[in-house]
């Protein structure tokens, strides 16, 4: 299949190369070329000026936003093959088949990813051929409220959603169109001088205010709930317990996130990431659960030289497991407790050469799963490129300890608000429940209960059924996961945790 792409040819921008490079390198696409169209207007001057000072302020890189010099397009400028597929960029050319276009909101051309931004939307990313929809998300971003961190990650994620949907029709695959019409095109939105100084101002403010907080408390500091499970856990109640939740308390030199009970071998532990504000490196740690709750602090239990966070654990086999969070490493690894809780000796690396988020293991029909939301790898940005919660994809074996084959339809789903895994998935009545993390408007926000209308080699598909948020019973700002196992149910979310504390405060 040969693939033409229609893009300003006088300022190509770099998550364009990105696109050329990612589909050149697709199986089925035997050639990639370019259309340099002329552009009347691109992005206006204080759109840029307003980057430059984002960067500056916020120490950002530039990413897909960048623009570079005609040249760069050299290697994709040819004529002699003609095109199965043209993606038009610009939004300029009559609709067809074969001509697939790009729309944020509705709108066509990057400027309607500026407006929808702008706006404090959440884009919604549309590719359409002859008025039907064949790929389809939403857009998050790890930085709300930055303009240049939402544009980049936006634009690496639109890479992602292309780049998926021409590899599915170069492999003959052909997915359910979408029937949900879409508005016309309209005008992006822009800034003029005003509102570029009153936004400067407004950001230089609020960098102050951001520093001047963080003197004065440790942040982001996050906080583990638990109860006793005597009746309807939170799946079930879909709204938080009368009774509330007890804090498992910290010392406000750590914190203590992502907590997973698991009852193995006649007692019950809870684990959870243990975050050391002094060493900025996290650690997954245990505590023992008695009757009367937690019997002492979390103690360490896993350490490795990376990050680690949100130990998924189970018990398989008369052995107990984890799948911690290894996304700085590249990795998705399998450890076995040799004495438990602690112990744990690396058994496999399930997934390598991902920066995968929140990996979570489920069995069904005879295979296992892991569900992950993923980041795009670039050169440029050795993390990885786009937001950490919006891009969902699956893994199937059929052993838990692999070998694991990627899911054709991935990324399964594109949503910040419903794509991050936020715990073990559950079974209600037949069905399987999938806590998800809301993170449309920042990261873990509420909670959300995805049920799964499918789950095959082929498709994948969820419906969001309920959604949790913080409230008078957990207080704060965000709501992040739930998990139960041994008779204990446990949540986690905001907290404050000042750097001075003062005499007889606890």
């Amino acid at each position: 299949m040969h693939v033409r792409v229609r893009l300003d040819g006088a300022e190509p921008r770099r998550w364009q190369i990105a696109l050329l490079q990612r589909l050149a390198g697709t199986p089925g696409i035997r050639t990639v070329s370019v259309d340099a169209a002329v552009v009347p207007a691109g992005w206006p001057d204080t759109i840029e000026l307003l980057f430059r000072l984002e960067a500056l302020i916020h120490r950002l890189p530039r990413l897909g936003s960048e623009r570079l010099p005609p040249t760069a397009l050299d290697p994709w400028r040819r004529t002699d093959a003609k095109p199965d597929v043209v993606l038009d960029l610009c939004g300029d050319l009559p609709t067809g088949p074969a001509t697939w276009q790009l729309a944020y909101d509705g709108r066509r051309g990057d400027d309607a990813l500026l407006a929808s931004l702008l706006a404090g939307a959440v884009p919604r990313l549309t590719l359409v051929a002859a008025g039907t929809i064949v790929a389809e998300g939403r857009l998050g971003t790890d930085r709300p409220g930055i303009l240049l961190a939402g544009v980049d990650d936006a634009l690496a994620r639109t890479v992602t959603l292309i780049a998926a949907a021409l590899g599915r029709r170069a492999a003959g695959r052909n997915e359910p169109p979408s029937v949900a019409p879409l508005p016309p095109s309209e005008p992006g939105r822009t800034l003029s001088g005003g509102e570029l100084g009153t936004r400067a101002a407004r950001m230089i403010a609020g960098a102050v205010i951001h520093r001047l907080y963080h003197l004065c408390y440790r942040a982001p500091h996050w906080r583990c709930g638990w109860r006793r499970l005597d009746g309807p856990d939170l799946i079930d109640l879909g709204r938080h317990p009368e009774a509330g939740w007890t804090d498992l308390p910290d010392d406000g030199h750590r914190f203590y996130a992502d907590p997973f009970p698991l009852a193995f071998g006649g007692s019950t532990h809870v684990f959870v990431e243990e975050f050391p504000h002094a060493t900025g490196k996290a650690i997954i740690s245990a505590v023992r659960f008695g009757p009367d709750g937690p019997e002492g602090t979390p103690v360490p239990v896993l350490e490795e030289p990376h990050h680690l966070s949100y130990p998924f654990v189970f018990e398989r086999d008369g052995e107990a497991w984890m799948v911690p969070e290894s996304s700085a490493s590249g990795t998705v690894d399998l450890y076995r407790a040799t004495r438990y809780p602690g112990g744990w000796v690396k058994e496999a690396t399930l997934l390598s050469g991902v920066v995968a988020s929140d990996a979570t293991l489920l069995e069904q029909g005879g295979r296992w799963w892991i569900f992950a939301t993923l980041r795009d790898a670039v050169p440029e940005a050795p993390a990885g490129s786009g937001s950490y919660h919006d891009a969902l994809c699956l893994w199937s074996a059929p052993d838990f300890r692999g070998p694991y084959t990627p899911h054709p339809a991935n990324p399964v789903l594109i949503d910040p608000a419903t794509a991050r895994p936020a715990g073990r998935i559950v079974e209600r009545g037949g069905r399987l429940i999938r806590p998800v993390q809301d993170c449309a408007t920042g990261y873990g926000r509420a909670l959300g209960l995805a049920r799964i209308d499918r789950l095959d080699p082929e498709g994948f598909s969820q419906t969001l059924i309920g959604r949790i948020e913080p409230g008078p019973a957990w207080p704060g700002s965000r709501l992040h996961t739930v998990n139960t196992g041994g008779g204990i149910e446990c949540i986690d979310g905001s907290a404050r945790a000042p750097r001075i504390r003062l005499p007889g405060r606890v």
